[in-house]
Order: structure tokens, then sequence, then C-alpha cells
């Protein structure tokens, strides 16, 4: 006897978004509730924002023959861009997605597909869009003076003085400690230093102990 794999029941879910503290779900929760939403998701965030907690929660649940609803699409996103990432999502977990304010935006459908497709296209001209504007400011900002990158955390006067510790026989925790900043940059910053001779290793107390001492000598 051949048993046959358990078939396994679609779900419907409903993602439900607002901006604001001032606005309200329960328009769209009632709305996806009639349409036949076993579960709903409820989140408070931008729609600019794709790393949505719920929504995420939400995408990770999806199975084949499983659905998305939405009561308009501007709940989901707010960039074709971001549109088309989130239901490329939902196409590739085997699932549907559906907007009840936009009959033609219904993946199950000739249409919905034609849909996808286009949105396709208008994310890669967004995308390409968004490059072109980025490298023209960081061209324009450079043009001005402006310096890209990380900050330095220690200035050139520190890193000086943080190497002749160093070379002096300071240990790299303790410099670290001093200037507010990781071992891993003290290290960096005196790669290369030569120490003196049999003091490979002193504390920040025999170090402190001895400017001490030399200052009530003086």
């Amino acid at each position: 006897m051949v048993t046959k794999p358990r078939r396994t029941e679609s779900k419907r879910y409903g993602y439900a978004r607002v901006s604001t503290t001032g606005q309200t779900l329960d328009a769209q929760l009632e709305q996806l509730a009639v349409a036949g939403c076993s579960k709903i998701y409820e989140e408070q965030a931008s729609g600019r924002k794709i790393s949505r907690k719920e929504l995420m929660r939400l995408l990770d649940q999806l199975k084949p023959s499983d659905e998305l609803m939405v009561t308009r699409i501007d709940r989901l996103a707010r960039s074709t861009l971001d549109l088309f990432a989130i239901i490329k999502r939902v196409e590739d977990a085997g699932a549907r997605f559906r907007s009840l304010a936009e009959p033609w935006a219904d993946t199950s459908t000739s249409g919905g597909r034609l849909m996808l497709a286009i949105l396709g296209g208008l994310a890669d001209v967004e995308r390409d869009m968004i490059v072109n504007r980025t490298q023209e400011g960081r061209k324009a900002a450079k043009a001005r003076g402006a310096v890209f990158g990380r900050p330095h955390s220690l200035t050139d006067l520190q890193k000086g003085e943080a190497r002749a510790r160093y070379a002096a026989g300071e240990i790299i925790s303790d410099l670290a400690r001093s200037y507010n900043v990781g071992e891993g940059t003290i290290a960096r910053i005196c790669r290369g230093v030569q120490r003196k001779a049999g003091r490979v290793r002193r504390t920040r107390a025999e170090i402190e102990a001895e400017r001490a001492e030399s200052a009530t000598e003086k």
C-alpha cells in the first residue's frame, strides 16, 4: 500500500499597518477578517522600511498555496522597489498576493503575473536612479571637501602618544582603557612599534607610580 503525502491546508494571512500612533487599524482588521484571513499581522511602522518585524514574521510563515492579503498596496510598501522585493519573496515561497482595493493586484491571475513582471522592470529603473543619485551626491560632496568613511577614534597626537607609551612598556589593554577605545584599535595603531628591551609588560599602576615618583623628584 502506497501512502500519499499528506496535503497541508493553505492559509490566508492578512497584513495591516499604520504609520503613526494616532491612526487606527480597525478598518483594515475588519476588511481582512471579512475577506477570510485566518490570521492578521498588525504593525505600526513606516511603509518605507522593508525590515518590519511583523511583516518579516508573516513572510517567514508562508507556504505553497498560502495567500498574503492587504487592504491596499500602500499598506505593504511605499516604493516600487520595496513592493517588488516583498511580492517576489511571496512568489518564491509558492504563495499568492492579493490587494482588496486593487483587483489587478492578484498574483494568482494572468493580469497579476503581468503586474509582477512590470513591477520588476520598474524596480530596476528605480534602483538605477537611486544608484545614480547617490553617486552624484557623493561627487558633489567630495567637491565641497566632505570626507567619507568612519571617523578616526584618536587624533594624530593621541596616536603618537599611544605609540610612545606602548614602546615604553605599557600594555594594550591599559592603553585602550586610557583612550576609551577597543584593544584592536590600539593594536593597529601600535603595529610595528619596537618596545624597550627588558620592560615588555608594565601595568598601568606601575606607569602611574613611576610618573608620580618622577614628579616628586622634580
